[in-house]
């Protein structure tokens, strides 16, 4: 998104000398992004930003994944995935829940810092469900707290320092492309439209530069291979935070939640109201505190829908979600409605809406429009029952 930011030390024109205190040129680097066709930055480093002095294999947490087969609802329990968080960290604590050739959903509760990381497949969006950190960036310091999303381009190197005595829970969105507001909302030139539910003002990046100094410094990198994703330690003769300064329009920010604007009406509102950010073949949804549906006649619960075209994943990480109530969904549940299955509110749900005028719920939903699969950590915590749960009490 095309939004100019310009912190630390530039020369007055890019591509010429900059030189540090001593009478030293600073080293240029170009990051952008398809072919350097679409958004970039330069960032302006104290020592040459490509000196490795070693490379070897990073050998990543199981990625594997099975079909949901025989197609079924699913309801996974995300907080039984870890008890202990003291010596987990953001990067390498992840646990995969659902994925497919577009997008990774992984999960981790976290009270470690994290190694120097940067995933060379695509954007990252980490949703903060609890707990706060200090997301320290080639680029900068971003704070992040609770509802904030993270957004990190592909290949920023960065790290998480979790930060208060409660562990860290983020919900990791991995995509194999870039992540981006709704097209929608969009000028053609970049900037938010009025229609938006957010705005630039609501967008957090960094403010300078971090200046760290350091040799033999490793970083993870998280790449393609022949056969889907690897990992790599490379090992950087300097430490790879000796940015003096940066502009351009392409950085991480956070996002929060709670400055999502909801659209409302007076019938209900379909899905792509509560759209936020979007990938190749997915969408990002929230779905936060609003007044509701305002027709007399109107069923504030959503219809039963089958979207035939796509899986819908929906984080329950906040208020009382109304439409599930009953199911056995709770807070920190992921429910996942696949393509081809019609789904809706709870039995009893849908007569109890009515006449209700406010709803005090928050979730985060992906829409994949390729099939998603089961990780471990889906086989980990799901709950057996849930797929029945509409012929339970139904009419």
């Amino acid at each position: 998104m095309a939004f100019y930011r310009q912190p630390g030390d530039v020369p007055p024109k890019r591509h010429t000398q900059h030189r540090n205190p001593d009478g030293g040129l600073y080293y240029e680097e170009l990051m952008g992004e398809e072919g350097f066709s679409s958004d970039s930055s330069l960032l302006y480093h104290r020592h040459i930003p490509s000196a490795i002095t070693a490379s070897e294999r990073w050998v990543l947490s199981d990625l594997g994944t099975e079909a949901n087969a025989p197609l079924k609802p699913r309801h996974l329990k995300l907080h039984e995935l870890f008890k202990d968080p003291t010596e987990v960290d953001v990067v390498t604590g992840r646990r995969l829940v659902l994925g497919n050739d577009d997008v990774r959903i992984s999960y981790v509760v976290a009270g470690a810092l994290s190694p120097l990381y940067r995933n060379g497949i695509g954007d990252e969006c980490v949703y903060i469900e609890d707990g706060a950190a200090v997301v320290e960036t080639i680029f900068g310091s971003l704070n992040a707290r609770r509802g904030d999303y993270v957004l990190i381009p592909r290949a920023t190197t960065h790290r998480w320092l979790p930060v208060g005595g409660e562990g860290l829970r983020a919900y990791c969105i991995e995509a194999n492309s870039h992540i981006t507001p709704a097209r929608r909302y969009l000028s053609k030139f970049g900037q938010l439209l009025e229609h938006a539910p957010f705005c630039e003002r609501d967008l957090h990046g960094p403010a300078k530069p971090l200046l760290a100094e350091g040799n033999e410094v490793d970083v993870l990198l998280k790449h393609r291979g022949p056969r889907g994703v690897v990992g790599t330690r490379f090992t950087y003769h300097h430490h790879p935070f000796d940015v003096v300064g940066w502009d351009g329009c392409l950085y991480p920010y956070t996002f929060n939640i709670s400055d999502f604007e909801p659209i409302t009406g007076r019938v209900h509102q379909p899905p792509p109201a509560h759209q936020v950010f979007e990938g190749t073949n997915f969408v990002i949804c929230n779905f936060v505190p609003r007044k509701v549906d305002y027709h007399p006649q109107s069923i504030p619960v959503p219809y039963y829908h089958s979207n035939v075209d796509s899986d819908e994943v929906m984080f329950y990480c906040g208020g009382d979600y109304e439409a599930r109530k009953g199911s056995g969904i709770g807070q920190g549940s992921i429910s996942l409605h696949p393509g081809g299955h019609a789904h809706g509110p709870q039995p009893g749900s849908y007569e109890r809406s009515i006449g209700a005028e406010y709803f005090d719920e928050l979730a985060v939903m992906v829409d994949t429009f390729r099939p998603l699969l089961l990780g471990e950590a889906a086989r980990a915590c799901e709950d057996e029952a849930y797929p029945w749960s509409w012929a339970q009490t139904s009419d």
